[in-house]
Order: C-alpha cells, then structure tokens, then sequence
C-alpha cells in the first residue's frame, strides 16, 4: 500500500479547523464499532478541503464530530478545535453558542434541515435572533436580504413561503442561507449539491466560492462528486475504513493519486466524454439513429399537463412527445421544475394529460378501465431517487421486495412469494440472508438494490427510474449501474431514466430529451444529442457539469461565468 501523503504543516493559529487524532466509536448492540480512528486535518480560513471516500467510510461522522453533533452512542477522542475551542468534551451549552454563529452546518437533505410548519423567511430569521441582539423587524429584513443574496428571486415573496413551496434547489438555497446568516467562521458542506441540477448546482458552488472568498469563511465540503471537489476544492483528503489514505492538493490527488485506493475511486468516476471533448477542441462524428423496432413500452403524445385553473394555473407539461421502446434507455434530463418528473409521472399513468395521449404496452390508458389499467401498471417497476423514503423501516427486507406480489399476484402461495423474493436478490447481487434485515440495517447502496429488487420481482415490461444513483458514491452509483444494464439485457424492458447527471445519462442511455419550462427542448441520440447540441440551453446544461480534472474545470468556469456574464450584459443592453 502506497504512503499517505501528508501536508506541509502551518503556522500554530492559522487553522480554523483543525482535527488532531481523532476517534469516534459508536456502541452498538453488537459491540463497539470504530467509525473514524486517528484523523488528523485541519482547514484554514478562506480555504476548502474536500472530504472524499465511499459511503461508510467515515467522512459524515468526521463532519459531525466537528460539529458537536454525534449521536449519544458515539465516544471521540483525539481534539477536533474550532476557531480554539476543543469540541471534544464541550459542554451542549457551549456547543450550542457555536453552533449557527462561528461553525455551521449544509447538509444534503435540506427537507432534514427545515421546519415543514414555519414559513422560510421566519426561520432564517430565528437563526439570527438566537446569536444576535437583533430585533424582529431587522431580523426579517436581513433574512430577505440573505435570500436574495443566496439567489432567489422575489426574496420578500419568498420569505413567506413555506419550504414545500419552494423548488428542490430554492430550499437549499435557504438552508444555505440559514448557515451564513451569522458569518460563521467554519462551513461545513455535507453533500450540499447532490440532489440539484447541473446547473442549480454550478450556482451553490458559486456562492459558496464568493462566501469563502468575500469573509474567509473556511469551508469543509463532504461529497462523492469528484467534478464538485474539481471545481472548489483547494485540498483534499480521502477517506477509506475510517482513516485518512491520502491527502494534498486538488490537482496533485485527482491527477497524480499515489493510494491504491483512490486511484480505484476515480476510475470509477462517470466522466462526460462531451464536456472534456469539448475543453480540447476533440469532436465526434454524429451516429445516425435506427427506428427502434417494435411498439413502444410507452409513448407521450403532444400531452400537456396543467394544474389549477385561471390565473393561478400551472402549465407543467407543454406539447411533450417521446416514447421508450422494449430493451432500451431512454433519459430524460433537464433543471429542476423543466416537467420530468411531471412527465414520468404521465408515463406511470399517475397523472392524467389534460391534452394529448398516453400510450402503456398498446393501451390508451385514457380509455382504458380501471382494472385493466391496473393489471398494466402491473408491467411497470419504479425506483425512486431515496430509497429510505420508498421502503417501509417497518418491514424487512424480503417483505418491502414481496409488496407487488401480494398486490399483484394474490395467489401466490408465501413459499412461492420467498422463492421470487430469493431469485431476485440474486439477480440484483444481494445476498438471500438479507430478507431478513430491515431497511435501516443496510448501507446505502444496498437500499438502492433492495428498489430495485422490488421494482423488478414481477419482471415488469417498463422500468422508470428517478434519479436512482444521485445519492449514491461514486463506486456504488457503477455497481448499480451495471445491475440495471444486465437485468434489462436479461429481461428486456424499456427503461425511462430520469436525472439531472449527464455524465451518467451518457454512460447509461441510448437516446436522450432534455426538457426545459414543460417543453422538449431537443431529443435523439445520446451520442449525437450531447456531442452537437442544437440549442443553447442544451450548451448551457453541458457547461454547468464539472468535470473530475481541475486544469481543465478552472477553464470551463472561467467560460462558464463569461457567457454568463455577456448573457447578462446583452440583457441590460
């Protein structure tokens, strides 16, 4: 095994952040388990160092323990010193006075993070009040001042949203404004953008730039993406077991990794071949598109999609048209809000058009009645982006996989529904013993199969995934990857492949729609389609994705943010 390589020390006080052998052993039914053991790091102001591993690895209990933050079974030991104070062994009112004032905390979920009862602007402005004399009124006022600052428009609208009423990537935005409310000293980023689009998620990384620039504000990014750690990391640290392997600046790791270890993690890293073709003038020649044989698992058809009436009617879907036909991928891709979802949704027959046609298996499911539409639904398996949301932590794991046989197949004898039950988990690589666990019990990737398990045990014609590997590492996403494209050459079933990572719809899907504002903005050939888009909303997606090379992501931003910036010069002209 390679040498970890260590950074060159600092001067004494120079370190907002500094972890000093850090340990962290939880207690657990079955015995201690250590988590982290002998972490040694620091971050200094203004700076960001990327805490990079597998899931498992350790690197969210790191984050954690540097907030005060662990569970009441975890032991640390070692130092872990924010701005000079140990938080190891601090008292929760001393924690409690850091914690939003001189450290706070992004993290992945920001449903987790937000009150679902307190209207958004309320709630960035008790952040504020907690650590600062302030009156109410001021208060508010710098709470409208922080949600414009984080880039969301109509910020005093905003503020008396309610979170479920903002966008995916507009609730980050305030729990990221939450977090800087009190210019804190530390930032601790836990896979903050992992669930935005490509373009939403180039916008955090730039705010987070500007913070750590404009107030010195150190930041500490925990993530899986390596295009993310490319385009904002200064350093990075890689985790593996629960202790740190590697460690030194961004381009000498992703570059030049000397650990064995993480020379595996970024082979496994999605690259979108386009973006880097791109960056060095490489170009491709265009693939012509063969009709797919046979009758399409699904088509859309001009359908358009709108909800409520009058002035406050939405216009989801407008005029959208595709079909997904046996055996092959089809990914649909766009910003949050551009109608995917909305689309796939039309596709489960879950949503009726309020104009155009849908077509399931040859069947115009507005004509057809609801027991036949139901045993056409039969044909469809879905995997959801959290499969921590769509399993039941009530059941085990053999009884979530065997639901849609006893919706399904009714007489099916319990031995029979143990025996697919067992079949499948073979198929998506997943030990037999593992029925008997519940949901909670298994790592993240294995929920992920255990989805998939129960989307597959009726070996459906139509497979709709959204956004399946988004939360997964980057080794994990590949495993699974690989499963789904084995089982559909096994099996044969359509897939409707909904994310916002275009580097995995590249490596995944044969043709592609990008969607925009309810509209298909252009379709065809993966290949093709991403390689010679046709429109510049399409170019602006491709330059939004970062790519797992620093020299070569530095000049893709700097593009980036010029064609930004002469958009907007064109504007105010």
């Amino acid at each position: 095994m390679s040498a970890v390589r260590r950074p060159a020390a600092a001067a004494a006080g120079d370190h907002i952040l500094d972890l000093d052998d850090l340990g962290v052993v939880f207690t657990t039914e079955t015995g201690p388990v250590r988590a982290v053991r002998g972490v040694s790091l620091h971050v200094a102001p203004g700076e960001t160092l990327a805490l990079v591993g597998e899931s498992g690895s350790g690197k969210s209990t790191v984050a954690l323990a540097a907030m005060g933050l662990l569970s009441g079974n975890a032991r640390a030991t070692g130092r872990a010193v924010v701005d000079g104070t140990d938080i190891v062994g601090a008292d929760e009112e001393r924690l409690s006075g850091l914690r939003g004032s001189t450290v706070s905390m992004v993290f992945q979920e920001p449903a987790t993070a937000l009150d679902p009862l307190t209207r958004v602007g309320k709630q960035i402005a008790e952040v504020i009040r907690n650590h600062r004399r302030v009156s109410a009124a001021d208060a508010a006022a710098r709470a409208v001042e922080l949600l414009r600052r984080v880039g969301i428009p109509e910020p005093e609208q905003r503020a008396r949203a309610y979170p479920f009423q903002l966008s995916g990537g507009q609730r980050q935005r305030v729990v990221i404004a939450m977090a800087i409310a009190n210019e804190p000293a530390l930032l601790i980023a836990d896979e903050p953008t992992t669930a935005l689009d490509v373009t939403v998620q180039a916008e955090i990384l730039d705010l987070l730039r500007r913070l750590a620039a404009q107030t010195g504000t150190g930041v500490l990014l925990v993530t899986h993406n390596m295009g993310v750690v490319a385009d904002f990391a200064d350093r990075v640290a890689v985790m593996y077991q629960g202790a740190i392997v590697e460690t030194g600046p961004v381009e000498d790791v992703l570059l030049r990794p000397s650990h064995d270890y993480t020379k595996r993690l970024l082979s496994a890293v999605p690259r979108l071949s386009v973006a880097e073709a791109a960056a060095s003038g490489e170009r491709r020649a265009d693939e012509p598109e063969a009709a797919p044989a046979g009758e399409p698992a699904v088509e859309l058809r001009d359908v358009s999609v709108v909800f409520g009436r009058g002035k406050r009617a939405v216009h989801a879907l407008k005029g959208v048209s595709f079909a997904v036909h046996p055996g092959e991928t089809l990914g649909l891709v766009g910003e949050s809000g551009s109608g995917k979802s909305t689309a796939s949704r039309v596709a489960l027959g879950l949503i009726a058009p309020t104009t155009g046609s849908v077509t399931l298996f040859g069947a115009d499911l507005a004509r057809t009645r609801a027991r036949a539409r139901r045993a056409l639904r039969a044909g469809i398996g879905v995997v959801l982006q959290d499969p921590v949301a769509s399993l039941d932590a009530r059941m085990t794991v053999g009884e979530c996989v065997a639901e849609p046989l006893r919706i399904h197949r009714g007489g099916l004898s319990g031995r029979e529904r143990e025996s697919l039950v067992a079949a499948v988990l073979d198929r998506v690589r997943l030990p037999r013993e593992v029925a008997r666990r519940t949901p909670r019990e298994l790592s993240g990737g294995q929920r992920q199969r255990v989805s998939l398990a129960r989307a597959l045990v009726l070996e459906p014609r139509l497979l709709v995934a959204d956004e399946p590997t988004s939360a997964l590492d980057v080794s994990v996403q590949q495993a699974v990857l690989e499963v789904i494209g084995e089982l559909q050459e096994e099996l044969g079933f359509a897939c409707l492949f909904v994310s916002h990572d275009l580097a995995v719809v590249q490596q995944f899907a044969r043709r592609v729609v990008v969607m925009r504002a309810g509209r298909t903005e252009e379709q065809g050939l993966t290949s093709a389609t991403l390689l010679h888009p046709e429109t510049d909303y399409t170019r602006r997606l491709l330059a939004a994705v970062p790519v797992p090379d620093p020299v070569v992501q530095r000049g893709r931003r700097a593009q980036r943010l010029a064609t930004l910036a002469a958009g907007r010069t064109e504007e105010q002209g």
